[in-house]
Parts: structure tokens; sequence; C-alpha cells
């Protein structure tokens, strides 16, 4: 017996997941951003790179990720996964 192969997604399908995730992405890096500015953590500080800087930079990396895992989860459950 073989394995029926489910059918790829289209192009739009895809197109939807790109867009999604590049605009979650930057949206949780500028969320990310606002949190640490009012935690104190300026990641752009003049001060060099200290520890302040260095998880401000931290909270944008990790809001960013976030938004990108956000959109491929909404994109899942929608389509299912496009990974097959």
């Amino acid at each position: 017996m073989s394995q029926q192969q489910p059918p790829p997604h289209s192009t739009g399908q895809l197109m939807k997941l790109g867009v999604a995730q590049a605009v979650l992405f930057v949206a949780g890096a500028l969320l990310g951003r606002g949190i640490g500015l009012l935690l104190g953590l300026d990641a752009f500080g003049a001060g060099g790179y200290g520890n302040k800087e260095i998880f401000g930079i931290l909270l944008i990396g990790l809001g960013g990720g976030a938004g990108v895992q956000l959109a491929r989860a909404w994109y899942t459950r929608k389509y299912g996964n496009p990974r097959g």
C-alpha cells in the first residue's frame, strides 16, 4: 500500500504565511522594544553595550520570534502544516 500525499499548499496560501510572519515579526519586535523601554532596557542606548542594552536586544528578539511563531500557529490551524 502506498501512502497518499496531501495536496501541496497553493502559492497564495504560502504567500499569506510569509506576509503574516513578516508583519507579526515586526509587530512583536516593536512590542518587545516598547516593553524594554518601559522597563528601562534601551537596546539602542548611548552607553555602549552593558547589561541593560543586551537585555533590551533580547526582548526585541524574543518579541519578533514570538510573532513569527504566532503566525505559523495561525496558518497551521487554518491550512495545516506547510511542511506536510
